[in-house]
């Protein structure tokens, strides 16, 4: 019989990716990346979220989600995806799957690691080449720590940013940290510390992601 997986718990930190099927384009234009920021907030509405950061690229997205209830993390992604999907086949009279299956997502340790899971994040689309300073792109969270209203969906994280937020998140990755997020993400491992790894994995049944397997595929 097939192992059943615990749903999401309540309280975590969580990193949450999808990217297109077969690596595909998703949004394509200023209205595709509005439309999808507009089912975040829409989302919250239904399924109270704290959303603590974003980056959407052209063919993946990255968030950055602090749900309060056990189960609400899964309830609020669907309802996104899903709801994502049939706008974006109403636009484009197309049919079929448009993200390459159920989005992955991994809790981090509320620390320092969290700190590391945001500037990597919000430096998404420097480290793609996409511009030249990571608060240029528009479809970031990252441009809006530096403006004095933020967006209502915007909430502060358990562990403050710096000052000097957007000068950290435009200074690259150390080879360990980029190594170890990759992994994390590639097994829906938790993230920090590994004796609080090990913890977690256990709490969440989570043990599966941290056995030995073969060579990850970045997510």
């Amino acid at each position: 019989m097939p192992r059943t997986r615990r749903t999401s718990s309540g309280g975590y930190c969580y990193h949450v990716i999808n990217r297109g099927n077969h690596k595909n384009v998703v949004f394509h234009d200023e209205i595709d990346h509005r439309a999808f920021m507009k089912l975040i907030a829409l989302a919250g509405e239904r399924i109270p979220m704290r959303v603590l950061a974003w980056c959407l690229m052209p063919n993946h997205f990255h968030l950055v989600l602090w749900p309060s209830g056990d189960g609400d993390l899964s309830r609020w992604m669907h309802w996104l995806l899903s709801s994502h999907v049939r706008r974006h086949h109403r636009r484009y009279g197309s049919s079929g799957r448009i993200w390459q299956g159920r989005f992955k997502a991994f809790p981090i340790q509320q620390d320092h690691h969290l700190l590391v899971v945001l500037r990597y994040v919000e430096r998404n689309p420097l480290r793609a080449d996409l511009v030249t300073r990571a608060e240029d792109w528009t479809w970031s969270s990252l441009r809006w720590w530096l403006q004095e209203q933020r967006p209502a969906l915007l909430a502060p994280g358990p562990v403050p940013r710096f000052v000097e937020w957007t000068h950290f998140v435009n200074e690259p990755h150390s080879d360990g940290e980029l190594k170890a997020l990759r992994n994390s993400t590639n097994r829906q491992s938790p993230y920090g510390e590994e004796g609080w790894v090990q913890v977690t994995a256990a709490r969440l049944d989570l043990g599966w992601t941290l056995r030995p397997r073969g060579r990850p595929h970045m997510g």
